[in-house]
C-alpha cells in the first residue's frame, strides 16, 4: 500500500495531514470497538507463533494496531484511487 501511495501520491505522501486526520480517528473507533470485544468476552487473543508477545492489555495484542492501521490505510487508498476526489487520479 504504501509503495501505491507512493507512486500516485493518494493519501500519506500526497497529504500527511489530512491522512492522519481521517486514519487516526478510524483507529481509535476500531480499537474502542476491540476492547469493548474484549471486555464483553467475544474477542480473545489466540495462540501464534508469529506473535510477538507485546500486549497494551490483556488479549489486546501490539499486533492489533498494526493491523488496525493498515486496514484503515487500505481502505483509504482504495477509495481515494476510485474516486475523483483526489487530483491526478486517473479514471479506472
Amino acid at each position: 500500500m504504501g509503495l501505491i501511495d507512493y507512486k500516485h501520491k493518494y493519501a500519506f505522501f500526497g497529504d500527511r495531514r489530512r491522512t492522519l486526520r481521517t486514519l487516526l480517528p478510524a483507529i481509535a473507533v476500531f480499537t474502542v470497538w476491540d476492547v469493548a470485544g474484549i471486555v464483553l468476552n467475544i474477542f480473545s487473543d489466540g495462540d501464534g507463533k508469529y506473535r510477538s508477545g507485546l500486549e497494551f492489555g490483556p488479549h489486546f495484542p501490539v499486533e492489533e494496531i498494526l493491523f488496525l492501521t493498515l486496514l484503515t490505510y487500505t481502505a483509504l487508498i482504495l477509495w481515494l484511487s476510485f474516486t475523483n476526489r483526489h487530483k491526478g487520479i486517473s479514471h479506472v
